[in-house]
């Protein structure tokens, strides 16, 4: 999968970006077209390097995997440069391996120390230093103490297991029995209750409310009677005052006395309207002067001469008039003593209607008194019941009552019982549930126990393991190497003590004798012995190699070649002058470099 990097003022290269592929991905150009800042910018992003451009203030490298995408700002503050962001390593330990077997520049410290002969067992086992191994067994010594002691709770909890579940199967027999026997209660006192009335089955407490329910409803009828029979006391108190009280007026006679005042008032009328018949017939004559309609008339100058048409005696015309006049006066006077006549007859009336009242209260007084007097006399008696009931149900409630005190004690002491052992089997079961977890732990904690202890042997062991493994790795590796190179030298390898020995014609030779090229060789063969040792590969699928121009061209390849079997990317510097290689070729011209004043590399 392809990499891409973008670099800006690292090392000598101002400005670029290209890509990097699996397997093989050379660098090749002359002095001062930035191979070696390349392989800087590469390590810049894996977090081994700091390599700013010596005239920059800040530089950065943007790395762009199918994984991750990781940028690193190197800024330079008083004199040094400071890292930012988050290089593609992150943790102490992967940085130093890799800087040590995977970043195979020239100032390369496997490398160098082979260069100068120094004993690699320092160098060699570096890493070990940052994989804090005393610490790590110090931990786990601390991890398997808490597991033991969690592993002795453990073991001690499943052995009281046993005795626990007894203890649980003990309670709920008990509390299974307490629960009986409160049903036995229950059960015999409603058997006691059914033998005393064969009609009433029901349990003492229904029956007890039943009971108080009667007395209830026959105190609250008390109550109401009680105030019904106040209210008709007091009204028939009220009736009785006013019966008491009632005058009726004393006229015996008022009948007779309305009745001839009735008379004498129609006497009058129909003399008065006889008195007018005749008014009027004798006015209506003379003033329409018809006098000889009713009798002879003898006109004369001075005045009318008529014979009376009643007694047939002359009479004059005035004559007959005054008579008329005073006829109209006696009409008069009958009128006002009718209207006399008629007052009178009310008078009398109305004295009649007050005397008719007063008779018909009197005898609605003493009818009201009659039903007032029974409606109490109902409603007294009616109290006398509802007292009988009332004092029946309460001699009910009471002989009740101490049944049920006695049943409801009897069965709140041993539901209290049955509380008591439920809370107690809670407890049990709380305590057997922790039990059965923390018993149901054995075997994961002693498992756990042995992998610490594996951990703290091998954490031991791991020192001399990775030296046995890197003596081992060298070894193959230089056997790799003699036999695919032509050296000067039959074999090299690692003593116990990391001091590098060579043999040449079958005796021990100086280093010094070797090769520069040789030197390089078992310089890289040391590194790769690292490399193995300390799985690299698991923090960086790369290695980068430069600083090879004293090899050969075919040993180059050789080199290249072997390299590549081991790693998936391979980025290493080439100059012009060696072979083309069989991979991809990355082209300096993908970048700007810096003046030889600007740069520090190349």
């Amino acid at each position: 999968m392809t990499w891409n990097i973008e670099i800006e003022n690292i090392a000598g290269i101002l400005d670029g970006r290209t890509t990097i592929e699996p397997g093989l991905n050379a660098v090749r150009g002359s002095n001062w077209q930035g191979k070696s800042s390349f392989i800087e910018a590469i390590k810049t992003a894996l977090g081994t390097s700091t390599e700013l451009t010596e005239s920059k203030d800040s530089g950065r490298v943007k790395l762009q995997t199918p994984d991750r995408d990781i940028t690193v700002t190197l800024t330079r503050e008083n004199g040094t440069v400071r890292r930012s962001g988050t290089p593609y390593l992150e943790n102490e330990y992967d940085v130093i391996r890799t800087e040590l077997f995977a970043c195979l520049d020239e100032r390369n410290e496997v490398r160098s120390a082979v260069r100068r002969g120094e004993n690699l067992e320092d160098v060699l086992m570096r890493p070990l230093d940052f994989q804090n191994i005393d610490e790590q067994i110090t931990d786990l010594k601390r991890e398997r103490e808490q597991i033991r002691s969690e592993l002795s709770q453990a073991r001690e909890a499943k052995k009281r297991l046993p005795g626990v579940q007894e203890q649980v199967t003990q309670l709920e027999k008990e509390i299974e029995e307490l629960r009986e026997k409160r049903d036995e209660i229950a059960v015999s006192d409603s058997d006691e209750a059914t033998g005393e009335d064969e009609n009433d089955d029901a349990s003492p407490q229904k029956r007890l409310s039943n009971v108080q329910t009667e007395r209830n409803q026959a105190e609250n009828q008390i109550d109401r009677l009680e105030r019904t029979i106040e209210r008709t006391e007091e009204r028939l108190q009220q009736r009785r005052s006013e019966l008491e009280s009632l005058e009726i007026p004393a006229d015996d006679d008022i009948e007779d006395k309305l009745a001839a005042a009735r008379d004498q008032l129609q006497q009058i009328e129909r003399d008065t309207e006889v008195l007018q018949s005749v008014y009027s017939a004798n006015e209506m004559v003379l003033k329409e002067n018809r006098l000889d309609l009713l009798t002879e008339v003898e006109r004369e100058l001075t005045e009318d001469n008529v014979v009376c048409w009643t007694c047939g005696n002359e009479a004059k015309r005035e004559e007959m008039e005054e008579r008329l006049d005073h006829l109209g006066d006696k009409i008069t006077d009958q009128r006002a003593q009718k209207e006399r006549y008629h007052d009178r007859v009310q008078e009398l009336e109305a004295r009649r209607e007050e005397i008719d009242q007063a008779e018909r209260r009197k005898r609605d007084l003493e009818s009201e008194i009659t039903e007032l007097e029974d409606t109490l006399a109902d409603r007294r008696q009616s109290l006398d019941e509802a007292e009988e009931r009332y004092r029946d149900a309460q001699e009910r409630v009471e002989e009740l009552s101490d049944t049920v005190d006695e049943t409801v004690e009897a069965i709140s002491d041993v539901e209290s019982k049955i509380k008591y052992r439920e809370a107690e089997l809670n407890d049990v079961k709380d305590e057997l549930s922790q039990l059965e977890t923390r018993a149901e732990q054995v075997e994961m904690l002693e498992a756990e126990s042995a992998e610490i202890r594996s951990d703290i042997e091998e954490l031991r062991n791991r020192k001399d393991r990775i030296k046995h493994r890197a003596r081992e790795a060298f070894d193959e590796a230089m056997d790799e190497i003699l036999s695919r190179f032509g050296t000067g030298f039959e074999t090299a390898r690692l003593t116990a003590d990391f001091d590098l020995v060579v043999a040449r014609d079958g005796r021990e030779a100086s280093l010094d004798a070797l090769s520069e090229g040789e030197l390089e060789l078992i310089g890289f063969v040391a590194a790769l012995a690292g490399y193995e040792s300390f799985d690299v590969d698991e923090a960086v699928p790369l290695l980068l190699v430069d600083g090879l121009g004293g090899l050969a061209d075919d040993n180059l390849h050789t080199l290249v070649e072997y390299l590549h079997e081991r790693t998936e990317y391979l980025v290493f510097t080439a100059y012009p002058e060696y072979t083309a290689f069989e991979g991809r070729e990355i082209d300096p011209g993908n970048w700007t470099v810096a003046t030889n004043r600007q740069a520090i590399t190349d």
